[in-house]
């Protein structure tokens, strides 16, 4: 048996599973979309949202790409920015990168890694801008220390979108948070305060 055909047996058992215990879960479930927060986050299937967050299908509404990037020409990004704020109306928008990440490790070696280099050029700039603090550590820590201003920086980037700062003019609360993922013991970590309008 192929590995996508396990995926469908275990889709099957999941959706038996929570119908056992829950006969009404996934009519409520298709009825309304009213989560409180999106989730901005790294596409590492390691670092999945719901899991990470012991949340259920319906509370968090999620868009994920290489090493949580929020850039303001991405199309898709703002696509969901702009429908979870003035759609779902969230209260909580989430930047949650992870320490180790391959995205930002490919953003500080010096070789060529194909397209996505296009896309690690934000991280680049935001490693230029740190250059001193980050030469001063040893390669893994300086990884680590980077992911953290990664996601700081794209917090920031998140808070100066046409989109929030709109939906603050109007009074909509809309916080925004900068979290880190520890894959190895599971646990996140707040990177400072939430951004407010």
């Amino acid at each position: 048996m192929d590995s996508y055909e396990q995926l469908l047996r275990n889709n099957k058992a999941w959706a038996a599973d929570v119908t056992a215990k829950d006969p009404g879960f996934f009519k409520r479930l298709s009825d309304v979309q009213t989560p409180e927060f999106l989730w901005i986050g790294c596409s590492d299937s390691r670092v999945p949202a719901n899991e990470v967050t012991g949340t259920v299908p319906g509370q968090i509404f999620v868009h994920r790409n290489i090493a949580n990037m929020v850039v303001h020409t991405d199309l898709n990004m703002l696509s969901v920015l702009e429908y979870a704020v003035q759609v779902l109306k969230v209260k909580h928008v989430i930047v949650c990168g992870h320490y180790g990440c391959g995205g930002v490790r490919a953003a500080l070696e010096n070789q060529r890694h194909g397209i996505v280099d296009n896309w690690l050029r934000h991280i680049r700039n935001t490693a230029r801008r740190w250059d001193d603090e980050l030469m001063a550590l040893d390669h893994e820590r300086a990884v680590d220390r980077l992911c953290e201003l990664n996601v700081l920086a794209n917090a920031k980037n998140v808070a100066r979108t046409t989109i929030i700062e709109d939906a603050w003019e109007r009074g909509q609360m809309v916080e925004i948070h900068s979290w880190i993922y520890r894959l190895d013991t599971g646990r996140i970590s707040v990177l400072g305060a939430p951004i407010t309008g």
